[in-house]
């Protein structure tokens, strides 16, 4: 099945909340359990930085916050109401002192005047970048050697009727808008073998690229 390219951004109020509110809580989770499991020794990390790229309603970051008690986290995301959304999690969460959001749309050359940091990851959102070299590029600019980096996504299924029977399968109970979005994610997804190409342009050859579920990939390694 050819690649299929959805909005980089869910910006529209209704769409991001049903995002939000979705039961993502298994994958979520799994981010946490790959993090820790990869890089065992990161929470003995005092005063860690981590950046949560493309990060949403910062789920995944509070998840990952609260798994990790040392470090301090910086959300980015290029929708509002993605923000906004990820600024009320973490009130409720009682993670703002630890975590912050802000709104960039990328490539932004500024995040690297942020770095480097000490960990960067990406969930879910690989497969939203027409050019998926800047998600790539990105977290090279913000890394320096001996930073952690994992991003997990969606790989893409081999035929449409393949991409209908996951959503049927993991948002069949979900509300229609979502259950659409999850399809359109699906066919925007890339392949392992096309992230691995991406990862050889980038000079992450050497990072792990791993098939972790019948439709999610993780990659993960240390900058060098």
């Amino acid at each position: 099945m050819e690649r299929v390219v959805e909005p980089e951004l869910m910006d529209d109020p209704g769409q991001a909340r049903a995002y939000s509110e979705a039961d993502f809580a298994d994958p979520h989770q799994a981010v946490v359990a790959h993090f820790t499991e990869r890089f065992p020794d990161f929470d003995s990390c005092r005063e860690a930085r981590v950046i949560d790229l493309a990060c949403g309603p910062a789920e995944v970051t509070s998840r990952l916050a609260r798994a990790l008690p040392h470090a301090t986290f910086l959300g980015v995301d290029g929708a509002d109401a993605m923000v906004e959304l990820g600024r009320e999690r973490l009130v409720r969460d009682g993670l703002d002192d630890r975590v912050s959001l802000v709104r960039r749309f990328l490539p932004d050359p500024t995040l690297r005047e942020l770095g480097p940091f000490d960990a960067a990851v990406c969930t879910g959102a690989l497969h939203h970048f027409h050019d998926p070299m800047v998600l790539w590029d990105t977290l090279s600019d913000v890394s320096t050697r001996g930073t952690r980096i994992l991003v997990q996504d969606l790989t893409r299924p081999g035929s449409i009727d393949a991409a209908h029977a996951l959503v049927a399968r993991y948002a069949g109970e979900e509300p229609e808008i979502l259950r659409r979005d999850y399809f359109h994610s699906l066919c925007a997804a890339f392949t392992l073998d096309e992230i691995r190409e991406q990862l050889e342009r980038v000079g992450f050859g050497y990072f792990a690229c791993d098939a972790v579920s019948d439709r999610h990939v993780v990659v993960s390694g240390r900058a060098r």
